[in-house]
């Protein structure tokens, strides 16, 4: 098993609530993660028929089965039983009594914050980081866009490192991973389960093609600022329509929304959002590349990779429970900052250039963003595709095999 970066926020969350929550995407390891974190724990997958049934007909005899901790695996399928937890942590308060696993956040948190407010921790596991699957130990997030050390950072690596192009076209679920699975035969499945099982679920669509095409029209639009009126236009459904279909692929994480800056450095910033995926396997299956070599070529090269670097953000803050800080700014004369950072005492802004060579123009967004906003002293950095990390006119060039 490859060791996941959650793993030490989650056993500190159940040493301190009487319930924790682990959501996350269908397939991101959340029940492997949760048996081998909580070993003594009890285990109940409530996708079994016959637990489930138990739990839908009789909550209260189901859960006085168990008299240690447990575990209880996509917890969302009994969504009556959150009342009945309650029930039971208010008259036994132990640390780390239950632990509720389910992939449709929407449902979850919905039923947290009805049931389970001030009683439960919510972590969120997203799919391998890029430095899990090389073997290196959690990044601190305040160190984030610092050169290492003599230039490239020597880690200690467990694995054999994938080109830039191989790592995201193949992605970062844990199956693909654990078992070698061909990525491209496994993520067609996937997504066809999604559309399947969850769509219907959550949204109940009737026409599944449909709801296929706003998937991939957003995949084209990933990177890019959200026009919502134009993406349902394409899609051929209603504006109210994509907005409740884009809410809910972004509760099951599959795709996120990055807001705008909210300080006001200009009074002409744009404030819708921009659209990404959370990995960049899927994003790739959905664009039709096929091989690292189109990938190399195709036209999405650059939203991919920047889909990738602020992936990477997230899973990072994630990882340590804690909400990530993160934003981009634009305005209306089309300056941009891909990817801004506000931590403790400081801002990071970031740009993302897929280039394997620095070029001049790479550092001219970032310097008209501090000559604009009067924030000289913000930490700059550039990512880019090139192997060299080192600084250059008070920027730090950081390649993507250092970055988070």
């Amino acid at each position: 098993m490859i060791a996941r970066h959650l793993s030490a926020t989650l056993r500190a969350a159940a040493r301190k609530y009487p319930v924790v929550t682990l959501t996350g995407p269908r397939q991101s390891g959340k029940t492997t993660l949760a048996r081998a974190a909580f070993p003594g724990h009890e285990y109940v997958s409530l996708e079994d028929p016959g637990h489930r049934s138990f739990a839908l007909e009789d909550p209260r005899g189901f859960l006085a089965r168990f008299k240690s901790k447990v575990i209880l695996d996509e917890v969302q399928r009994v969504p009556d039983l959150f009342s009945y937890i309650q029930g039971v942590v208010d008259e036994r308060d132990r640390a780390g009594q239950f632990i509720l696993t389910g992939s449709q956040n929407f449902l979850l948190l919905q039923k947290v914050t009805q049931s389970l407010a001030g009683r439960c921790s919510v972590l969120h596991l997203l799919p391998f980081s890029r430095s899990e699957l090389t073997g290196s130990p959690r990044s601190d997030p305040t160190r984030l866009g610092r050169v290492p050390r003599g230039g490239r950072r020597i880690a200690r690596r467990t694995r054999v490192e994938a080109s830039l192009f191989e790592m995201m076209l193949t992605g970062f679920y844990p199956r693909i991973h654990d078992k070698q699975l061909d990525p491209q035969e496994w993520l067609a499945n996937y997504y066809q389960t999604y559309l399947e099982r969850d769509a219907r679920d959550l949204l109940n669509v009737g026409d599944i093609n449909t709801f296929g095409r706003f998937v991939r029209l957003c995949a084209g639009r990933s990177g890019q600022v959200l026009e919502l009126s134009g993406l349902a236009s394409d899609a051929g459904v209603s504006h109210t329509t994509a907005r409740r279909w884009l809410s809910v692929l972004e509760a099951s994480f599959v795709v996120f929304l990055l807001r705008p800056y909210h300080r006001n450095f200009n009074k002409r910033i744009i404030k819708s959002p921009k659209l990404y995926f959370v990995d960049t396997g899927l994003l790739c299956y959905l664009l039709r590349i096929r091989n690292p070599e189109e990938l190399s070529f195709h036209a999405g090269r650059g939203p991919v990779f920047e889909t990738w670097v602020v992936s990477e953000v997230l899973k990072l803050f994630h990882n340590r429970g804690q909400v990530p800080d993160v934003y981009f700014w634009r305005d209306s004369n089309g300056r941009e900052v891909d990817l801004l950072i506000d931590l403790p005492g400081n801002l990071m802004v970031v740009e993302v250039k897929s280039g394997q060579t620095v070029a001049s123009d790479f550092l001219k967004d970032l310097k008209q963003w501090k000559a604009l906003t009067g924030c000289p002293d913000a930490r700059a950095v550039l990512v880019y595709g090139g192997d060299e990390s080192y600084t250059r006119q008070d920027v730090s060039m950081i390649s993507w095999k250092d970055w988070a």
